[in-house]
């Protein structure tokens, strides 16, 4: 098997790498996560981080044990993925970018500089995420514990666009193919192939024909 791994970069045991995988200088993959005591996640060990072929670690970026990230993909410069997320194939996160715990991302999706994917979020397939948005998953931000049962992140549908420095509130749903608009704040479910834009988003049009993906 030919890989590419940097003499600086750390790679923990039972790391899973595809062919042709690249661990750039300084990166670490396959670490087990550290919790404080407060923390509300499990505490179980984590199976080992699994690489597909040809992926790409860049230089700086951490990925967590118990994570799958498929062929192709390519982790930013000082990204970040951490554990229990599924990551397809032909993903590009970019620099500085963060996907927290238990995060699927499909296929062809580009989540850019920056932005911050909060745990328990849904990504589809073909998915593009500006620089610096922002997800949330907890309404109660840390206080009563009926907390727990309602957190969860987005759901962002196939085709979906979110624009720069957009703020996605829990468990909100963007439909497939719709565009949210820089800077806008989505309290509500989001329509299939619509535009939204403002605080709070409001629909402002509908996606134009030649915008839609062609599959």
């Amino acid at each position: 098997m030919s890989c590419e791994i940097a003499t600086s970069a750390v790679v923990y045991p039972g790391t899973v790498l595809g062919e042709g995988c690249k661990i750039l200088d300084y990166a670490v993959i396959g670490k087990q996560p550290t919790l404080g005591p407060r923390s509300t996640a499990t505490r179980d060990e984590l199976p080992p981080l699994e690489l597909g072929a040809g992926t790409i670690v860049s230089t700086g970026a951490i990925v967590f044990a118990g994570s799958t990230i498929g062929d192709r993909a390519i982790i930013g410069d000082q990204a970040c993925v951490r554990e229990r997320c599924t990551i397809g194939d032909d993903v590009v996160i970019g620099r500085g970018a963060l996907v927290e715990n238990d995060t699927t991302v499909g296929s062809l999706t580009k989540i850019q500089a920056d932005a911050y994917v909060t745990a328990y979020t849904t990504v589809e397939g073909g998915v593009f995420i500006a620089p610096r948005v922002i997800t949330t998953n907890d309404n109660f931000m840390g206080r009563t514990e009926k907390r727990h049962a309602l957190r969860k992140g987005p759901t962002i549908r196939r085709g979906a666009r979110v624009g720069a420095g957009a703020v996605l509130c829990p468990a909100v749903e963007i439909g497939e193919e719709a565009f949210v608009g820089a800077g806008a704040v989505v309290v509500g479910d989001v329509p299939p192939r619509v535009v939204v834009v403002g605080n709070p988003a409001r629909v402002l049009r509908e996606v134009p024909e030649e915008e839609l993906s062609a599959d």
